[in-house]
């Protein structure tokens, strides 16, 4: 809103300072200043009300150092997260840009399906909340509207990288002036593709209608039957990654951190015919956009982790986990970098796995031996640790330092192929 509103300032009376609004980088740290401002004030605010409310955490007692402690902390502070993201992303990106559109509704909509969980176990005391199987159809409801538009709308374009021997200016090509290599440049019309960044490959691009070329002539028209079960297996699994990682105070909000800054690096540099054109990489355009919403995402993470951290004085609930998730994956769906996902998703990853490796291993043995046997002493992997002995804050700490080290590596492979 306030985009529009100095845009016009500066264009009908030439308001000194207005036309800064024209710049992503400066509504990006605006966002992200905002952010943190708005998750520093409503924070305590909301805690203190939900004090008063007796909206605390009910803890299962499963033997583990410190976790009486936590009975009682209030919890839903997912609310503090949402509120954090929406308001600075409302006030300074482009609210006609599609990508702004999917992301935003995308956030209401997983943060809806959190507080419908957290609602019923608080408030109708009810310890299972929210039924699976009716998460999963949330899930699976954001992910066909996402895919939908990712697939067919005609303002989710690329610009194809053409290369030439020599370099011809002609009229439907593009070249970036400022680089001395002229055999890199950017078709100068947008067009529909099914193309992904895929690392380690030559290009770093992959075609989903690869997946539908055994259907012989005229496939491609087909790439939807598998590019839209993807985008939901890929919210469904990030999102469910992210509330298993939600065990211990600060992980989850502070990898969440980690993983918006590296998104926002992606987003910056594939939105952006510059930095597209100095790394090689695919172009494309109106992305740049997103980077206001994810420093706000950043920013509230972090006012949020002010809160969260050991020893919580409020968990965000599936309020905020599972929005949180589900907001990375459409995020990294969005930018084209969902196969990127298990690098700088490390960390959920590893929390899931760590389910379902524990869970599949215990029915086997129960059925092969007759009593059923653990790879891990408890999962998700973060309370395996615990068990172990490792204080919460150490586990806590040595997960973000991976998470640090598998961004970096994320960023690295714009350049290997």
């Amino acid at each position: 809103m306030l985009y529009y509103l100095f845009t016009w300032l500066h264009k009908a009376f030439n308001i000194p300072g207005a036309g800064v609004f024209q710049y992503i980088s400066f509504r990006a740290a605006a966002a992200l200043i905002t952010s943190l401002f708005i998750s520093m004030i409503i924070g305590k605010r909301l805690i203190d009300f939900l004090r008063k409310k007796q909206v605390g955490e009910t803890v299962r007692d499963l033997g583990l150092e410190g976790q009486t402690m936590k009975q009682g902390t209030p919890t839903m502070g997912g609310l503090i997260i949402l509120a954090a993201i929406l308001i600075p992303s409302l006030l300074f990106a482009k609210l006609n840009n599609l990508y702004i559109i999917v992301i935003l509704v995308a956030t209401v909509w997983l943060g809806l399906i959190g507080f419908l969980d957290d609602y019923i176990k608080v408030f109708k005391k009810d310890k299972k909340g929210l039924p699976g199987k009716l998460k999963i159809l949330g899930q699976v409801g954001i992910g066909l509207i996402v895919g939908f538009t990712m697939y067919f709308s005609d303002s989710i374009v690329i610009r194809e990288r053409v290369r030439q021997t020599a370099y011809v200016p002609t009229a439907d090509v593009f070249a970036m002036e400022s680089t001395t290599d002229k055999s890199r440049i950017f078709s100068k019309t947008p067009v529909k593709s099914t193309k992904t960044t895929i690392p380690f490959v030559k290009n770093n691009e992959f075609d989903y209608s690869t997946f539908v070329s055994w259907i012989g002539e005229g496939a491609k028209k087909w790439t939807w039957l598998a590019f839209i079960p993807i985008v939901i297996f890929i919210i469904i699994a990030v999102s469910n990654g992210a509330n298993l990682t939600d065990g211990l105070d600060g992980l989850a909000t502070g990898s969440s951190a980690i993983i918006g800054l590296t998104l926002g690096v992606l987003a910056y540099v594939s939105g952006n015919i510059v930095f597209a054109n100095y790394l090689n990489i695919m172009y494309i355009p109106n992305t740049g956009e997103l980077t206001i919403y994810i420093s706000a995402f950043v920013g509230a993470c972090i006012g949020f982790l002010w809160y969260n951290s050991f020893p919580a004085q409020v968990f965000m609930g599936d309020t905020g986990s599972l929005a949180l998730g589900g907001i990375i994956a459409v995020f990294a769906i969005l930018i084209r970098k969902e196969i990127l996902i298990p690098i700088f998703c490390g960390v959920f990853l590893a929390e899931n796995l760590s389910v379902v490796m524990q869970v599949t291993w215990f029915k086997y043995t129960k059925h092969k031996y007759g009593a059923g046997r653990r790879i891990f002493k408890m999962s998700p992997l973060h309370h395996h640790f615990q068990k172990l002995g490792y204080h919460e804050s150490k586990i806590v700490m040595r997960f973000l330092i991976v998470g640090i080290m598998l961004a970096v590596l994320t960023i690295v492979t714009l350049k290997l192929r």
